[in-house]
C-alpha cells in the first residue's frame, strides 16, 4: 500500500469545515513505558465564518522557539468567527514533544520536524506529524505563515522571510504578505538546509508561504513578541481574512543571495564576537574570534566577513562547535 493510501493515525477533535470558534487537539497515538495507550495531544484553534480563504498558523515547529507560540496562543484566545472571513487554523506548537522539552528536536525520536516532510503514517511520531500537515492540513491552506526565530543556538536580527520560487506569481504574492505583516526587517531568504522542509512542502503545493526568524537565545523578548503578534495580524488583514488596514509600517529589505553570506567554525571554543546584530561589514572584516580553550597562550582563531553587508544572525552560546553556523550577513536591497 502506497503512503497516499494509507490513513494517518492522527485525529481532530475539532470540525475543520464548521462555523464558529473550536478550540481541540490533533490526537496521535503514542505507546510508551509510562502509558501503554497514550496519546501526543497536539493543541489547536479553528475559527470559521463561510466562504473565503484559508490560513494555517503555525508556531513551535522547533520546540525553543517562542515568539510563533506566544503570538498564536493569544490569537487563539482573542480571535472570534465575527472577525473572520474564511477560515483561521491556528496551531501554536506543531512540533508539541519539542516544545513540552524546550528542544529544537523531539525527545521521542530526536526528530526535527523541519527535516521531515513529507513524513510518513506509519513513520515515527515526528515523521507522522509531518504527513498529517503534508497530506491533511496544507491542502486545506491558501497561506501559510510558519513562526521561526533562533531558538537557543542562534540570534537574529527581527524578520519575515519569504523564498524565490520558480513561480513569479507565487512568489509575489508572498513577499506582499512579508510587506504587510511589517518586522524591523523582511528578507529574501536562501535556505542552507532546505530538504525536507515545511517551507517546500508548502511551496511544492502552491500555498503562499511566509515565515519569520524573530530573535533567538531560548527566550522571548516584549519587542519580538510584540513584532509576532502584529504581523500575525496585519498578515489576515492583507489576505483578506481579518477585516481592517494594514499599517504602513518601514522595513529594510535584505537578501541572502548565495553561500557567501554564511560563516561556519572550523574549530571548537570561546567565540567573541567583533561585531553586533545590524552593524555593518565589510568583506574581510574580523566578525568574530574564536579562542581554544584546550590550554593557554594559543592564538585565537579569526574569522573574516566572506561579503560586505549587514550582520543578521549569530550563534548565541559561548561556546562553539566544529561546524556550527557562527554568522550570517546579509545584503541590503530596494524592496
Amino acid at each position: 500500500m502506497t503512503t497516499a493510501m494509507r490513513s494517518s493515525t492522527i485525529s481532530a477533535t475539532v470540525d475543520f469545515d464548521a462555523d464558529g470558534v473550536q478550540h481541540g487537539f490533533l490526537r496521535l497515538p503514542c505507546s510508551r513505558d509510562d502509558a501503554a495507550w497514550g496519546s501526543v495531544m497536539i493543541p489547536l484553534a479553528v475559527v470559521k465564518n463561510g466562504a473565503g480563504p484559508t490560513a494555517l498558523l503555525t508556531g513551535g515547529n522547533h520546540g525553543d522557539e517562542y515568539e510563533g507560540p506566544i503570538a498564536l496562543f493569544d490569537l487563539a484566545r482573542r480571535l472570534t468567527a465575527s472577525d473572520v472571513s474564511g477560515r483561521v487554523i491556528i496551531i501554536p506548537a506543531m512540533n508539541q514533544p519539542a516544545f513540552a522539552a524546550g528542544t529544537r528536536t523531539s525527545p521521542i525520536d530526536r526528530g526535527n520536524l523541519n527535516r521531515a516532510f513529507p513524513g510518513r503514517p506509519d513513520g515515527t511520531v515526528t515523521e507522522k506529524i509531518a504527513d498529517y500537515f503534508q497530506r491533511v492540513l496544507l491542502p486545506m491552506a491558501d497561506v501559510v505563515l510558519d513562526f521561526h526565530s533562533g531558538g537557543k543556538t542562534l540570534d537574529f536580527l527581527p524578520f519575515c522571510a519569504a523564498h524565490i520560487l520558480p513561480d513569479k506569481a507565487q512568489e509575489a504574492k508572498a513577499f506582499d504578505l512579508v510587506r504587510a505583516f511589517g518586522a524591523p526587517f523582511s528578507v529574501k531568504m536562501l535556505e542552507i538546509d532546505a530538504v525536507g522542509m515545511y517551507d517546500t512542502a508548502a511551496e511544492d503545493q502552491g500555498k503562499v508561504f511566509v515565515t519569520t526568524e524573530l530573535g533567538g537565545g531560548g527566550s522571548a523578548s516584549a519587542t519580538t513578541a510584540r513584532i509576532a503578534m502584529e504581523g500575525c495580524r496585519n498578515l489576515l488583514i492583507a489576505a483578506s481574512i481579518l477585516r481592517g488596514e494594514v499599517p504602513v509600517q518601514p522595513t529594510r529589505w535584505l537578501d541572502m543571495p548565495d553561500g557567501d553570506c554564511f560563516t561556519f567554525a572550523e574549530d571548537a571554543g570561546l567565540i567573541q564576537f567583533a561585531v553586533d546584530l545590524g552593524d555593518t561589514v565589510a568583506k574581510g572584516d574580523t566578525i568574530a574570534l574564536i579562542h581554544p580553550v584546550g590550554r593557554t597562550g594559543e592564538e585565537p582563531i579569526c574569522l573574516t566577513a566572506r561579503r560586505a553587508g549587514i550582520f543578521a544572525a549569530r550563534h548565541f552560546p559561548g561556546l562553539v562547535k566544529q561546524g556550527d553556523c557562527v554568522a550570517v550577513v546579509a545584503v541590503e536591497i530596494n524592496s
